[in-house]
């Protein structure tokens, strides 16, 4: 795992979007796992300006969602599908065929999580996983003690995560369950990409990056992933014990060099 420390949350968005835009440009069929929440609007907005003003090209490219929210059609404000058509697709030209998220109106909700992961398997498998950390450390909807060789799934809400999602929905009451990747599916991703920032993730990053490897806080899980980019502002890093290491690594590692432009 590498910790990337940037100055503000809009350098951190900034730095996210531009390490996916470089992966998309170095492999055009990238398959992409994508994210959703208040952390990743800037990151969308970016990548939709350089779609925009620099000809980022995501016609061939095959994203799948790590998550929905059960009962919810896809048409509803509430649901992942709208954000991602309001704060991406819609601003790309991505092929709608190519966008993949679950259904949380499926009649079987365990073929449905079957039928995700092989198209995912399909495809080849996720070239490029974003991620962030929820307030009690899960990725995707895997709260804590999730199992971390779990799967595609259909899964009971934390009261930690009703809370903080819960004021997001523009009508009705945030659901109590949802479809989500397991900690394994993630884990098997070529590469993980994580955004974290403000002083109220600091704690929760600590325990994921620096804390024990533990499915309280199904983040952690990350440490064992082989190529995982951490990538936070200094709030987030506050509580973090080896920010001056994490700092050096980012000063000499060539592979920054263009991101320190």
């Amino acid at each position: 795992m590498e910790v990337i420390i940037r100055e503000n949350e809009e350098v951190a968005c900034g730095m996210v979007a531009r390490i996916i835009a470089k992966a998309v440009r170095k492999k055009p069929d990238l398959v992409l796992g994508l994210a959703t929440g208040r952390t990743m609007e800037k990151v969308y907005a970016e990548l939709a300006r350089m779609h925009r003003d620099e000809a980022l090209d995501f016609s061939a490219c095959r994203t799948f969602n790590l998550d929905e929210y059960i009962g919810l059609e896809q048409d509803d404000v509430n649901s992942y599908h709208h954000y991602m058509d309001e704060h991406l697709f819609r601003h790309i030209n991505i092929k709608p065929g190519n966008t993949h998220l679950p259904d949380g109106t499926a009649d079987d909700l365990k073929a449905e999580a079957r039928g995700y992961e092989e198209k995912m398997c399909a495809c080849g498998g996720i070239d490029l996983q974003l991620l962030g950390i929820g307030q009690s450390g899960h990725i995707g909807f895997n709260e804590p003690l999730s199992s971390l060789m779990s799967r595609m799934r259909d899964k009971v809400l934390a009261p930690e995560t009703i809370a903080q999602n819960g004021p997001l929905f523009k009508t009705g009451a945030m659901p109590k369950r949802a479809m989500t990747m397991g900690v394994g599916t993630i884990l098997e991703s070529r590469r993980a990409l994580v955004l974290v920032t403000g002083e109220g993730k600091a704690d929760i990053l600590a325990e994921s990056v620096e804390g024990a490897v533990t499915s309280r806080v199904t983040a952690s899980a990350l440490q064992l992933h082989p190529h995982c980019v951490v990538v936070v502002d200094e709030a987030a890093a506050s509580k973090l014990q080896d920010q001056e290491y994490f700092k050096w690594i980012y000063e000499n590692e060539p592979e920054w060099d263009e991101f320190r432009i």
